[in-house]
């Protein structure tokens, strides 16, 4: 019931063109718009190897956060949530299935992505289980965030404050500007957002050949613990 669940909610999200436009067009077209044009100032270097790591934390964050809570945000609404609760798939089951599709959804962003930034001359370094340790909590993190707005917002309300922190989290969490941009007082508050720590973790072993970046990943763990807990305690199935 869970794999039959989460086949469908894949397809579903994958079939709906702003969730797309979300997921898949605007990571990449920022990927190739911003390696290919000297807009920001990334450092020394390719500009790429900076922005890939962005760009694969804010395909995470699009999917587990932007698009979950607008996708779930919406059943909610239209009752399908409830019904879906009656069911014999238990909630825990049906939560699951929403978790999985994410993960397949991230799966396929990420092998887009990636063979785009190979395609553009992005040169990774460092441990892949670093990197996918980053992505696990990123996830876990933004998925409970998203969930959180779903389950005790309106359906309009979610979708107007998804897509504004994804703007703002976009601008604001290291994916395009790097931090050491913005003055000091704002860099110590924007470097504990969740986009901020998966963005810079994966940069520091993608760029840099760090080894495992116990701070981020300290971070998102936070922010994954209290927003999972916060939507298990607060969401509301109608």
């Amino acid at each position: 019931m869970i794999a039959a669940q989460a086949a469908l909610e894949t397809k579903m999200l994958l079939r709906n063109g702003e969730q797309l436009l979300l997921t898949v067009i605007i990571p990449t077209l920022l990927l190739v718009l911003f390696s290919a044009v000297d807009i920001v100032d990334t450092g020394t270097g390719a500009s790429v190897d900076f922005l890939a790591p962005g760009i694969l934390a804010l395909a995470v964050m699009s999917t587990a956060f932007t698009g979950q809570a607008i996708a779930t945000g919406f059943e909610r609404r239209y009752g399908v949530l409830k019904r879906l609760a009656a069911s014999p798939l238990p909630r825990w089951g049906l939560m699951t299935a929403k978790t999985l599709s994410v993960l397949v959804t991230e799966v396929l962003q990420i092998a887009l992505l990636t063979l785009i930034a190979f395609a553009l001359g992005w040169s990774p370094h460092g441990n892949p289980a670093a990197v996918l340790l980053l992505l696990l909590l990123g996830t876990a993190a933004f998925s409970g965030l998203g969930l959180l707005m779903a389950g005790t917002l309106k359906a309009e309300a979610t979708l107007a404050a998804a897509n504004l922190v994804f703007l703002l989290l976009l601008v604001g969490g290291g994916v395009i500007v790097p931090l050491n941009r913005f003055p000091d007082a704002a860099q110590s508050v924007l470097g504990l957002l969740p986009i901020s720590a998966l963005s810079d973790g994966l940069r520091d072993v993608l760029q840099h050949g760090a080894g495992t970046p116990w701070g981020d990943l300290g971070v998102l763990a936070v922010w994954a613990v209290a927003g999972l807990a916060a939507a298990g305690r607060f969401f509301r199935w109608e």
